[in-house]
């Protein structure tokens, strides 16, 4: 007979058998078996005994060169962002008015990155939530070096153009006029009249098409300085993705936090709808905040510009370390705040819940709230939560105290000895019930990565759901994991007949 290894993750009973050592394990060979199982672990997971490295201490990179995409609604902004970026990132529909926030992203051509800043469309005779888009506009050209101010050449140049000239004349940025759907030759010759706004030779190009994007790219190297103002997202301080349902106040708590209007706040659901990044300092430290849209509905069940939003929360979810997760705490838990608070388990980041519009709940309110956090939420008793209220401040200071106390969780290292005589200790006192005969045990164990802090257990048979359960229960209760979720994966040593 011979062993061999079976993967299991999590509850997943189907069994990927992979091949071992050759040697049966007879009674009083546990220490060879032990070494078997280190040896297999390492060949798996590498090293995963050393230090673990100081995440914290990240260098970020300042100095990049900024440039805004600004124009009135609906001349092609986000498409011309995704042109030059390469993917398709910015959220894009065939409709006025989809992007409203001021959205970063990153950059390269011939060598030289940049940061590419979009923003929402430019009309100054507006009221509410639109006039709100074109200040976040104005703020973006503030924050630029250089200007690419983008007009519809089927169109030509209007009022509200000629309005943005003024604004952009007064900035004193260097600015690229951008005649965008010059689709044919025809319409190319067309973009010529934009000379008229005094802006210098019109770059005609098809942000659908990528007609004269290539010249496009060349002149924006050419406008840029070496450095800039800006600061990458992607070094330094920690990465904080804001969920929730729609109008649940991610955007209401960012500024708060921020002390300032950084992104589109109104009444209407559904408001934000590119992710946001935004650099915000707390007390004595710096943050990447990102406000992602609105969770609606399950990703497949959306439709339009809604969909891809969906999308790009996701993805956000993906680059962030800490998922913090408002929930309107003046209305009753809804099976969509349970859905967006798995997505984040799933992901394996750091949780924080955030009870928001704690101001509008009364006492009453409260001891339900209670009731349905034990019944619904029952699944993440482990994440640390803050009661707050975007509108007032309250408590926002504490938030800071709670996304620390699950970043140090979620990278919580336990050294394979201690780990060995944890789990021996739990054997010992609760073995694994016996199932047909037989009582499966854990020859070794080991924790193989963190971020989340993830454990590999090798067995001589299947562990039940609930015992595992039992384990992760322990080892919240030995060493902490706040904030965190666990993962537990299992190796099962079987043997075979050889044939």
């Amino acid at each position: 007979m011979s062993d061999s290894w079976v993967a299991i993750d999590g509850d997943d009973e189907n069994l990927v058998l992979e091949d071992n050592q050759d040697a049966e394990l007879e009674e009083g060979e546990d220490l060879a078996a032990l070494e078997r199982a280190l040896q297999a672990a390492r060949a798996e997971f590498g090293e995963f005994d050393d230090d673990l490295a100081d995440l914290t201490d990240k260098t970020s990179q300042d100095g990049w060169p900024v440039l805004a995409v600004v124009g009135r609604p609906n001349v092609g902004k986000s498409t011309l962002v995704n042109r030059i970026i390469g993917r398709r990132e910015a959220v894009v529909e065939d409709i006025p008015g989809v992007t409203r926030d001021r959205v970063t992203y990153e950059a390269e051509w011939n060598g030289k990155r940049f940061i590419l800043i979009d923003t929402g469309g430019w009309d100054r005779k507006v009221k509410g939530m639109a006039a709100q888009i074109a200040q976040q506009a104005e703020r973006a050209i503030n924050d630029a070096d250089a200007v690419a101010f983008v007009v519809d050449a089927t169109v030509g140049a209007t009022d509200t153009d000629e309005a943005v000239v003024e604004v952009l004349r007064r900035s004193g940025k260097p600015v690229l006029l951008v005649a965008n759907k010059a689709d044919d030759a025809i319409l190319e010759n067309e973009a010529a009249a934009l000379w008229s706004l005094g802006l210098g030779e019109p770059i005609p190009v098809s942000a659908q098409h990528g007609r004269g994007a290539g010249d496009l790219l060349d002149a924006i190297v050419n406008i840029l300085p070496a450095e800039g103002q800006g600061r990458m997202r992607s070094a330094g301080p920690r990465r904080v993705a804001l969920l929730g349902k729609p109008n649940v106040g991610k955007s209401s708590l960012l500024n708060a936090m921020a002390g300032s209007d950084r992104v589109v706040v109104d009444d209407v659901a559904g408001t934000t709808v590119d992710p946001v990044d935004e650099l915000v300092r707390l007390k004595e430290k710096w943050w990447w905040f990102v406000d992602t849209a609105g969770i609606r509905r399950r990703a497949k069940e959306t439709s339009g510009h809604e969909y891809y939003a969906t999308l790009r929360t996701q993805a956000a979810l993906d680059r962030a370390e800490v998922a913090l997760v408002l929930i309107d705490s003046s209305e009753p838990i809804s099976e969509q705040d349970v859905r967006i608070i798995a997505m984040a388990e799933e992901a394996g980041r750091a949780i924080v819940i955030a009870y928001n519009k704690w101001d509008l709940t009364d006492e009453e309110r409260r001891h339900y709230l209670e009731r349905e956090i034990d019944r619904d939420l029952v699944q993440v008793p482990w994440a640390p939560h803050v009661n707050v209220s975007a509108k007032t401040g309250r408590h926002i200071e504490r938030l800071e105290v709670a996304l620390e106390a699950a970043i140090t969780g979620w990278e919580t290292r336990v050294p394979t000895g201690r780990l060995n005589q944890f789990l021996g200790a739990i054997v010992q006192s609760n073995p694994h019930p016996i199932r047909g005969g037989k009582q499966p045990r854990i020859l070794f164990g080991a924790q193989v990565s963190v971020s989340p802090p993830t454990f590999a257990l090798f067995t001589t048979g299947f562990l039940e759901a609930g015992y595992r359960r039992f384990i992760e229960r322990r080892l919240r209760e030995e060493y902490g994991f706040e904030g965190t979720p666990i993962r537990i994966l299992m190796r099962v040593r079987e043997k075979r007949v050889r044939k």
